[in-house]
């Protein structure tokens, strides 16, 4: 008797960064950390659905290193099927 193979899932985060002037990182990573008014938090792939107002940074790693780490004063973080968006400056 076959086996079937189950699908394969995705295992990293599609990431779009953005700001009034553009994107700033577009690619994939493992994971991204910021801050939020309940503190620290990480995104990592199969990430629950999520919406929050960001503040202080966004740290993306790619193979357990931070390649890229983004100051944030204000910003918008949206999460959903491994996909990730985040909108900077946007409040004031």
């Amino acid at each position: 008797m076959a086996r079937t193979q189950a699908p394969k899932i995705e295992e990293k985060l599609a990431v779009v960064i953005r700001d009034r002037g553009g994107v700033l990182y577009e690619g994939k990573v493992d994971s991204l950390s910021s801050y939020n008014d309940q503190g620290p938090f990480d995104v990592l792939a199969l990430h629950a659905n999520f919406i929050s107002i960001i503040k202080k940074s966004v740290s993306l790693r790619l193979r357990g290193k931070v390649v890229e780490d983004l100051p944030v004063e204000t910003g918008v973080m949206a999460v959903k099927a491994n996909n990730v968006e985040v909108y900077l400056g946007i409040l004031h």
